[in-house]
């Protein structure tokens, strides 16, 4: 199915105004299971956007079988953040880890090459330097400058399996994790909204159970604490025109966390940091039905 580039896909805020007319968002409160999984179902733990900080995590992470980290595990993607999270993901009792990169994984981007050239028009509107707009969470220059020179990056995670436009199958589901978003600044897997988002989304095949992005959806888990949306228009329109996954899990956004749905697919921004990057969210926890026949145990 051919997905069109709405025509306020530059203005998500905009354009969710309009497609809200004819969308369901329907907030979901749920509390981690308390009970075992049935053998024709299995647990899935989802969390995201820990940046570095799961030394200070003060809360029990559930057990289950499907572990899904969606991104921005590091602060800027240094070899010895990489190196932490990885053995932090080595402790998790979880049979099946599955990690994507976000845009604070700069290492991870094989297309990046400097933090500090050529900033975007969002920087130049306020008149500041890049440097002054990102994020930095306590990096200095040389740091990030440093993580964007680290090689083979990838063979340091070795406790999970990295997806990046990948695909896995387990216990008959199938999951696909994608780390691009709508450009933001300068930072890691950033492509322009409208058509370079679309054809990233375009590789996503159909019949995926679980679709993990760094980025929301526009409506789902991606409003800002100033009123802007940051949502990919064309990720929805292909979500629920095309993909038509059980479950979208993603992050990003922090301050959208939790869970939401359309009516037909449920959506999962699972943001571990809060608005001001301490790890207070829990992670969120749902039971994916298993595909009529197959059994854990299979």
């Amino acid at each position: 199915m051919k997905i069109d580039i709405h025509p306020l896909t530059h203005d998500p805020t905009s354009a969710w105004k309009e497609l809200s007319k004819s969308q369901r968002v329907i907030k979901i409160n749920t509390k981690p299971p308390a009970v075992d999984v049935p053998s024709n179902k299995v647990r899935v733990v989802c969390m995201s956007d820990t940046h570095s900080l799961t030394h200070h995590i003060k809360f029990n992470i559930p057990d289950g079988d499907i572990f899904i980290h969606a991104g921005d595990f590091t602060r800027c993607g240094k070899l010895d953040e990489v190196v932490d999270f990885n053995e932090w993901l080595k402790k998790l009792p979880h049979k099946h880890k599955l990690v994507i990169a976000g845009n604070h994984e700069l290492s991870f981007d094989h297309t990046f090459t400097h933090p500090f050239q050529n900033a975007s028009a969002c920087c130049k509107k306020t008149g500041s330097t890049l440097l002054d707009e990102i994020p930095t969470l306590g990096n200095s220059k040389e740091s990030l400058a440093e993580a964007v020179k680290t090689e083979n990056i990838r063979q340091y995670l070795s406790s999970c399996t990295y997806l990046q436009d990948e695909c896995v199958e387990l216990y008959g589901l199938k999951i696909y994790g994608t780390p691009w978003q709508p450009e933001f600044c300068k930072w890691a897997f950033n492509v322009k909204r409208g058509q370079a988002c679309l054809e990233k989304w375009e590789q996503i095949p159909e019949n995926v159970d679980i679709l993990v992005t760094h980025t929301p959806p526009v409506g789902h888990g991606d409003l800002c604490c100033s009123g802007v949306r940051a949502g990919c228009v064309e990720l929805l329109a292909t979500v629920q025109q095309r993909v038509k996954p059980k479950y979208h899990v993603f992050g990003h956004v922090h301050e959208g966390y939790g869970i939401t749905s359309d009516g037909r697919i449920i959506f999962v921004n699972a943001s571990t940091c809060d608005i001001n990057y301490l790890p207070n969210n829990q992670p969120i926890v749902f039971d994916v039905t298993l595909p009529k026949g197959r059994t854990k145990d299979d």
